[in-house]
């Protein structure tokens, strides 16, 4: 006759087999929801590089007709910037350093994304010495995203390694992968505010080559680094990722 085997082992057995069950089932969720998570990456960066290349064919298509009827095609105005700080804390004045706290810029060479509007147009005037800044283009974001990357998630500084990250910081505004949120921060989308508020400000290196001691402190226009340089901003950044 067989050993009878107590009550109590018999619970354990079947708490431990319905905990593999779930565990297994769970498992199988997972790697489901990753799969449809990749391809709803995909599909929204395949409509995005649509919508991103019809408006530039309609900007050329613009440029050529006002060239052909004699005029000239001004473009929409910027709505986004990206400032950097050259300087450190030594001789800033409180004003500049508050707007500075408020841009998150607290470390040399520091950047962050600031939507452009009178009350920001007018703080970056007051810091145009201690930064420079520029209109960065769509290929600029998108590096520093992917290579200076970094997201907030519980107040700590976690890399964008994958699309979770910005799925559990961000998803629930609709952002959910990286296309989702330079698309978001290019176009200066309605949640503009919570997808820049998310990226931890990127940390830049000198720039190869470095600044000009003699002229760091002179504006742009002026032949130096400070101030408001445009679209000169992107080459300034390829020489500091």
């Amino acid at each position: 006759m067989a050993p009878k085997v107590p009550e109590s082992v018999l619970k354990k057995q079947a708490t431990q087999a319905k905990l593999a069950t779930q565990a297994k089932q769970a498992s199988y969720d997972a790697k489901q929801q990753k799969r449809q998570n990749k391809k709803d990456a995909i599909a929204s960066a395949e409509k995005y590089n649509a919508e991103y290349k019809a408006a530039d064919d309609a900007a050329i298509a613009n440029r050529r007709q006002a060239k052909a009827e004699g005029g000239f095609f001004v473009p929409a105005l910027p709505k986004v910037a990206l400032i950097i700080r050259i300087r450190g804390t030594i001789g800033v004045s409180p004003k500049a350093k508050k707007i500075m706290q408020l841009f998150r810029l607290r470390q040399i060479h520091n950047a962050t994304f600031v939507k452009l509007n009178e009350s920001t147009v007018r703080m970056l005037r007051l810091i145009e010495p201690y930064v420079t800044y520029g209109y960065p283009t769509r290929t600029t974001i998108e590096k520093l995203v992917y290579k200076r990357g970094f997201g907030k998630l519980n107040k700590q500084r976690i890399p964008i390694a994958d699309n979770s990250v910005i799925e559990e910081g961000v998803g629930s505004v609709g952002i959910k992968c990286c296309a989702d949120l330079i698309h978001e921060l290019s176009t200066v989308g309605p949640h503009f505010k919570e997808a820049n508020n998310f990226l931890w400000p990127f940390k830049l290196t000198s720039p190869r080559g470095g600044f000009s001691s003699k002229t760091k402190l002179v504006h742009f226009l002026e032949g130096g680094e400070a101030g408001n340089r445009g679209e000169e901003i992107n080459k300034l950044v390829k020489r500091m990722i």
